[in-house]
């Protein structure tokens, strides 16, 4: 179980571009990691879309925003296309990333018992340790101040850090 304080597990997968990319890419710098179920989904449109309307924000901060599915290049590619979307979309078909952030797993769904990705988001420090993590993200939160948009609390807990 990977917890804050830990070494953030290294990866090397695929983008949208068919370029491999690595953690290691990014040191120095903060990496937002986020998994997500699938492409072109409710859910997974906004928070992509929520991401890239706040990236402007994250690259202020020094970060740099990357999302994790199983779907292949190509949906990726769709899916940036459709919804002009100016994040990195990484591919793990394998489900290997996923297992090492331990975010692929038993999910409930109307009943029904199946394993899936558990959307979750991973701050991770220029020296690729975990410095904030996030499991079973609802992107959107209704509170009675308003709603509440998980990029944002993503974005807050990073400026916070950085103080």
């Amino acid at each position: 179980m990977i917890e804050i304080g830990n070494i953030a597990p290294d990866f090397v997968l695929k983008d949208q571009d068919d370029k491999n990319v690595s953690l290691k890419d990014f040191k120095g710098k903060w990496v937002v990691l986020y998994f997500y179920p699938k492409d072109n989904t409710s859910g997974c449109t906004k928070e992509a879309c929520d991401f890239t309307e706040q990236k402007f924000d994250y690259s202020n901060l020094n970060a740099e925003i990357l999302g994790v599915s199983s779907d292949n290049i190509e949906s990726h590619q769709r899916f940036i296309q459709k919804h002009n979307l100016g994040i990195t979309l990484l591919s793990d078909a394998e489900k290997t990333v996923m297992k090492a952030y331990g975010v692929w797993g038993l999910k409930k769904n109307y009943g029904k018992e199946y394993e899936g990705v558990i959307r979750s988001t991973f701050l991770i420090s220029p020296y690729q340790k975990i410095a904030a993590i996030w499991s079973n993200v609802k992107v959107r939160v209704k509170r009675k101040s308003g709603e509440v948009k998980h990029v944002e609390l993503v974005k807050n807990k990073l400026a916070e850090l950085m103080r």
